[in-house]
């Protein structure tokens, strides 16, 4: 079993910043790789930005330029720094972690992010 804990999420203005971490605990060995994904209000939940053990990172096009997801192996956590946020990134984040030999997905509670002025 895998369990994640984000953190960091909040109120921001358009084109502030806000950093989200996700804290990795269990059976971790086997994880890989680790994301983020984001739900809004009446769509669907997307994947923002992804990340392996490797470091090799994929990101969504909406986010390109603007977000970084980084992972620290030794303190378990990866992070999503988030610049110059606009009113349409607001939405739910999760944490997401894979099981590299099953497939299996880990998702954490979800932080909310508010853009507004």
């Amino acid at each position: 079993q895998v369990q994640l804990v984000e953190s960091g999420g909040g109120l921001v203005q358009p084109g502030g910043s806000l950093r989200l971490s996700c804290l990795a605990s269990g059976s971790i060995f086997s994880i890989n790789p680790m994301g983020w994904y984001r739900m809004a209000p009446g769509k669907e939940r997307e994947l923002v930005a992804a990340i392996t053990s490797g470091s090799s990172t994929n990101y969504a096009d909406s986010v390109k330029g603007r977000f970084t997801i980084s992972r620290d192996n030794a303190k378990n956590t990866v992070y999503l720094q988030m610049n110059s946020l606009k009113p349409e990134d607001t939405a739910v984040y999760y944490c997401n972690a894979e099981d590299y030999y099953t497939g299996y997905d880990y998702w954490g509670q979800g932080t909310q992010v508010t853009v507004s002025s």
